[in-house]
């Protein structure tokens, strides 16, 4: 918990330097004023629109539990690891997320290996919707086209990989034969094997269908933090939100920075100003209040989380690597 905690921090000292620098960037004073005149009475909305996102992915990630024949753990303790996990997102490449994994073994039982490619696919599937979801958006904006398409290009190519079965094998074999990579034998099949049976077409299609309907509700959300600094709220609008939106989820996922930490505000505050036109304190500030309203309502309910289950999710099971991940 305490190595968890000084990642963490270090996370939070860079989205302080983000929110500072965003905000003294696009004139502190106008930003400060843009957020005084917010209609908060949207704040609740906004929020159920982003609890609705977490609560169609929490589906998502029991389902992918059962995909890989992680049944004995109730709907209860499986939200906790899901939303415990909301600790680590400001991690770099949010690898603390990783962290799930050992939960699941503490709580089931289950070898990390097995588990570790929920948490990946996860991922994936998200940023799989939010491509989905920005494509449309994508197409009417060329300058977007080389990213967005080199991003795609990287997912699929993974999918493509892990589909073709003599391919891996044959990679994995090769992997073996290194010397530090040769004592997790074992568990590189089982977390091959687990990855192929998530990203099945059935599978790949049930988590990004799921992923698309909640990251548009997400896009919603930032549609009303538009409409409540003023913007005036049209259809127009609301595509905009969902497309600049996604985006920006690929764009901070891809960075692999902290929670996306600067990579997706600066996405979120240039497409409002580039694409819809918005003057850059209210773009900024925009970009500031989803990720208050988005990422850091996410990192306080995982910290809430820990701090009401963390003896139950840090089981005390003294394992070394290779016993935990062959478990």
């Amino acid at each position: 918990m305490e190595n968890i905690k000084s990642k963490v921090v270090l996370g939070l000292l860079l989205g302080v330097l983000v929110i500072v620098g965003l905000a003294l960037a696009a004139d502190l004073p106008k930003v400060v004023g843009a957020m005084e005149g917010f209609e908060w009475n949207w704040l609740p909305l906004i929020l159920g629109l982003t609890s609705f996102n977490y609560l169609l992915r929490f589906f998502k990630w029991h389902y992918y539990l059962r995909q890989v024949d992680v049944r004995n753990i109730g709907w209860g303790d499986s939200l906790r690891v899901f939303l415990g996990g909301f600790a680590t997102t400001v991690t770099p490449g949010k690898i603390g997320e990783a962290i799930k994994s050992l939960w699941l073994k503490n709580l089931t039982g289950a070898g990390i290996a097995r588990t570790l490619p929920v948490v990946a696919a996860e991922r994936l599937s998200d940023a799989l919707a939010c491509a989905l979801l920005a494509s449309v958006g994508v197409l009417a904006y060329p300058p977007y086209w080389p990213a967005f398409l080199a991003i795609l290009a990287v997912m699929f190519g993974g999918i493509v990989v892990i589909q073709i079965r003599p391919l891996s094998l044959w990679l994995l074999g090769i992997a073996e034969r290194l010397p530090l990579v040769s004592r997790f034998a074992h568990s590189l099949h089982e977390f091959y094997a687990s990855s192929f049976e998530l990203l099945r077409l059935k599978n790949l299609a049930v988590a990004v269908g799921l992923g698309t309907i909640s990251w548009a509700g997400e896009g919603a959300a930032f549609f009303l933090v538009l409409k409540g600094l003023g913007v005036a709220p049209t259809a127009t609008l609301l595509f905009q939100a969902v497309f600049i939106l996604a985006f920006s989820v690929i764009v901070g996922g891809a960075s692999t920075l902290p929670g996306g930490l600067g990579a997706a505000e600066v996405s979120l505050a240039g497409m409002l100003a580039l694409v819809v036109g918005l003057p850059r304190e209210t773009a900024a500030t925009a970009a500031l209040l989803i990720r208050f309203f988005t990422l850091w309502f996410g990192v306080a309910l995982g910290f809430i989380v820990l701090a009401l289950y963390q003896k139950q999710l840090f089981a005390s099971r003294r394992l070394e690597i290779g016993q935990s991940l062959d478990g």
